[in-house]
């Protein structure tokens, strides 16, 4: 005999999937490398004040940690960091250099042989010292990654710049000690990557008002007897060509990815090796990030795809790729390789990000670190469906669809079922399709989810990106109003019962939507911008600081546009109960954003809540701040859409 299915109302069924299930599932693995023949990688720990440590996976198969609390292994270059630590294998054993949060210094270890040392000294100018990238060479006595140096109190006075620190400590209290590789001659440099032979070193670099998904140089050097980069010469990129990786294969070729045709494909000494309407690389956001690597058979190991990025093995020779197989449909920029084995961080629509190894000689790819492990009964995980819709003019806008899914429970016949528009950050990024306990959390309890890869997300190409040009605020919450109205016209989602949710540049378009459609009646939006006169004239940090030149258009130029387009600015037409999630920390997208919207919103008599979190950056990492969150959210569904969720806080909403 079956087990009996209940008829209760959308949004009122009973769910397994908690907040705090959610919230300790949230992050994943990162930063994969091998360290000899191991293989080590980030990990996250949202139990543990939201930090991230090291761990090793020893040649038995067993995963141990390798740095306690509190350290805390992630770096704040360019507020968003990138690979904050690297390892050698040496005759006494492993030496690891690492990025510690707290105080942003590099420190040197050798597992089992005492604390970590630091190797960098601190700074009481502005941000301090940060650094990323590190890359040890012992036989130089040096550790090579980027330094970014704030040279005064403001938060774009800064330089960055390639850089050796003495691994014997010489440098922990001296700046002076620290050596520069080259000139300052860019706002932003990724870390140096060394060729086979050691005589050339090749970087990426740009310059403000380009982001790095709009145009980089990929810069080689040689290196001369004194270890500094001399005769630097620009090989590929441009102000409309966006190198997203480079690095030397074991002949000493240089490899590297450009959209130059529209498309991220991958090149040899500047000659296209598999020419594809495809991605094999996407937008940096961190440095480090790695969507290639040469193997020493002198095959590649890629991420590929349209939409989505998949792990296979590319012949420069013939141009053919062969997919690993397995369940992955989805795989991070972070790939490593050692010999003719390769390290990946991959997941599905069923599975969270795992460590995956693929042997190149064989095809077999196994998970070999943070196996995914069913939190719950993944009879209660989302279903989720690809989905393409139409929009203004007819243009194509692509989403996930996760309907409401419950094994115990169903609705009434002839209710249709709330839903939730989910926007992304970024917003040059994407929504990718991995199993989210976020989503499972309210697709369980009967509430429809719709993430949304709207104009202007990565993945789809080049053209695809540049529809947010001078556009945003306008594309994206086009595209985001099309997917609910869509839902609502095809009989999926009730029309009366639709919301807008997002974070960062999603958290924009969720407030511009509140603002400037009818469509929705409430929405969430999490530690957002809100006023771009504001954000784009020094409330931000440097990376983004002249990201709207692009978004928005010059503002010496458009002035009027950045107040026509502010959320901020048109508080009065935002109508719909709102919950508003702010980190008090964050320097991306501060407080004070929130608090100038919520002044202008004073009196006006809409229901709203403004939660913010102590010790919280730019995106909540600490897992009683995203039960709290989460709690938050489903509460003003409830209250707005007359939904009736079992134990669930109540959230006070203001007028």
């Amino acid at each position: 005999m079956g087990e009996s299915v209940s008829t209760l109302s959308y949004g009122s069924w009973p769910s397994p999937v908690d907040a705090a299930l959610a919230a300790a599932h949230d992050g994943r693995p990162d930063d994969v490398a091998f360290v000899g023949d191991e293989v080590w990688w980030t990990a996250p720990r949202p139990t543990e004040g939201g930090r991230r440590t090291l761990v090793r996976r020893h040649p038995d198969g067993t995963e141990e940690p390798v740095l306690p609390a509190p350290w805390n292994v992630r770096s704040r270059v360019i507020e968003y960091g990138g690979r904050p630590w690297g390892a050698v294998q040496t005759d006494s054993g492993p030496l690891v250099v690492f990025v510690n949060f707290a105080d942003q210094r590099l420190y040197a270890f050798t597992p089992g042989g005492g604390e970590p040392r630091p190797l960098t000294p601190l700074s009481t100018v502005g941000g301090g010292l940060r650094w990323i990238e590190p890359d040890p060479y012992p036989e130089r006595g040096e550790v090579w990654c980027v330094l970014e140096e704030f040279t005064g109190e403001g938060p774009t006075d800064l330089r960055r710049v390639p850089v050796a620190v003495p691994l014997d400590g010489s440098a922990a209290g001296d700046r002076g000690a620290v050596r520069e590789l080259a000139p300052e001659r860019h706002r932003f440099v990724t870390g140096p990557r060394l060729s086979p032979d050691g005589r050339r070193a090749a970087w990426l670099a740009w310059d403000h008002p380009r982001m790095p998904w709009d145009g980089t140089e990929l810069i080689v050097a040689e290196v001369g007897p004194e270890g500094t980069f001399q005769d630097a010469r620009t090989l590929a990129g441009g102000p409309e060509e966006s190198v997203a990786q480079a690095d030397w294969a074991p002949d000493g070729t240089l490899l590297h990815v450009s959209d130059r045709t529209g498309w991220w494909n991958l090149y040899r000494d500047g000659q296209p090796l598999c020419a594809r309407e495809e991605e094999f690389g996407g937008p940096l956001w961190k440095l480090g990030q790695r969507w290639f690597a040469p193997l020493d058979s002198g095959l590649i190991a890629v991420l590929h795809g349209r939409g989505a990025a998949v792990l296979g093995i590319l012949d420069p020779e013939t141009g053919e790729v062969v997919d690993a197989a397995g369940p992955w449909t989805e795989f991070a920029p972070a790939l490593a390789a050692h010999g003719e084995r390769v390290v990946a961080v991959g997941a599905s629509a069923h599975s969270g990000f795992e460590v995956v190894e693929l042997d190149a000689r064989t095809g077999r790819a196994r998970v070999i670190g943070a196996p995914h492990e069913d939190a719950t009964d993944p009879a209660y995980y989302p279903q989720p469906q690809i989905r393409t819709f139409q929009g203004p003019d007819g243009r194509e806008i692509h989403a996930h669809l996760y309907p409401p899914h419950n094994p115990g429970c169903r609705a009434p016949d002839g209710e249709l079922p709330p839903y939730v528009i989910w926007a992304h950050g970024g917003p040059t990024s994407r929504a990718p399709l991995v199993l989210d306990l976020e989503i499972a959390y309210f697709t369980s309890r009967g509430i429809g989810v719709a993430e949304v890869n709207y104009g202007g997300s990565s993945g789809h190409g080049r053209e695809y990106r540049n529809r947010l040009r001078e556009q945003w605020g306008v594309v994206d919450v086009e595209d985001c109003a099309a997917v609910a109205v869509a839902l609502a016209e095809e009989g999926t989602a009730d029309p009366e019962r639709l919301a807008v949710r997002g974070g960062s540049a999603g958290g924009w378009t969720s407030a511009a939507s509140l603002a400037g459609t009818d469509v929705y009646a409430c929405g969430t939006i999490l530690y957002p911008i809100l006023d771009l006169t504001g954000w784009g004239t020094g409330e931000t940090h440097d990376f983004e600081s002249q990201y709207l030149e692009s978004l928005i258009g010059p503002y010496a130029e458009v002035p009027d546009r950045y107040t026509e387009r502010s959320p901020a600015q048109h508080a009065e037409s935002v109508t719909a109960p709102f919950l508003l999630l702010q980190g008090l920390d964050d320097v991306i997208c501060p407080p004070v954003q929130c608090e100038r919207f919520l002044e202008r919103m004073a009196g006006r008599g809409v229901p709203h809540a403004y939660l913010t979190f102590e010790g919280e950056g730019h995106g909540f990492r600490r897992a009683e701040t995203m039960v709290r969150a989460l709690e938050a959210e489903l509460s003003l569904y409830a209250q707005t859409f007359g939904l009736t969720p079992p134990g669930v806080p109540t959230l006070e909403l203001s007028r």
